[in-house]
């Protein structure tokens, strides 16, 4: 089994750290204070951090430094269109280390649906029918990113409403849901995400800042509320 399905099956709620920068140091600080995953971005603009990331050339040995550091799962965003999600970039990521790959559903061309050798998953963002995530399982999708907080929110208080979407999205995938910090989430936040059925919360910019310092005191804070939740 790839470790992604691993550390979901074999954790109630895990704790994945998504890199507001491609970074080594960035990566060990996170992994330093207790992070079950990493994730990085290549080819996408990403809204959170406000920064670009470029090709995938750019970082391969960047990469391959931060893949050195741990054995955990490490995934890694491969584009932001369909048309940037290039086969011959898609098929270097597993040699690369990589163990899956997180795209918005409607940025998944059909060619990265088989051969990848990665664990897939994808998200959903605000516009997305969730009447349709029962059928996700069929493809053999090992997770799904709740990302469905709107741009002109992000950074704002968790709140019922949303929770009571997130347990539709587990409810209607069947599958395990992966909820990114597009809110500013707080340790006091873990406990209803995990009774809602959310299987891991992903730390982005939001929440974790972009520098080593605001990075572990994140982590530190959500990995022991983690810890106490599931005591």
């Amino acid at each position: 089994m790839a470790k992604l399905q691993t550390l979901l099956k074999s954790r109630k709620l895990s704790l994945i750290v998504s890199l507001p920068a491609n970074d080594a140091a960035l990566a060990r600080a996170a992994l330093e204070e207790g992070a079950d995953g990493l994730k990085v971005h290549a080819n996408v603009g990403h809204r959170a951090s406000g920064n670009h990331f470029g090709p995938l050339e750019e970082y391969e040995e960047t990469f391959r430094s931060i893949r050195s550091q741990f054995d955990g799962p490490l995934g890694i965003v491969p584009a932001g269109s369909v048309e940037e999600a290039r086969r011959d970039e898609i098929e270097r990521l597993a040699p690369l280390g990589f163990d899956f790959y997180s795209i918005y559903a409607h940025h998944l061309p059909s060619f990265m649906l088989h051969g990848t050798g990665l664990d897939r998953t994808f998200a959903v963002n605000e516009f997305s029918d969730l009447s349709l995530l029962s059928s996700a399982s069929h493809y053999g999708f090992a997770a799904v990113e709740a990302s469905i907080v709107p741009g002109d929110e992000y950074g704002t208080p968790l709140n019922f409403a949303d929770v009571l979407k997130y347990r539709r999205i587990v409810e209607q995938s069947g599958i395990p849901v992966l909820l990114p910090s597009q809110r500013k989430l707080v340790p006091d936040d873990v406990r209803v995400l995990g009774e809602t059925g959310i299987k891991a919360i992903m730390l982005g910019a939001i929440v974790a800042g972009r520098s080593e310092d605001t990075i572990r005191r994140a982590v530190s804070e959500f990995r022991d509320a983690i810890d106490r939740w599931m005591e």
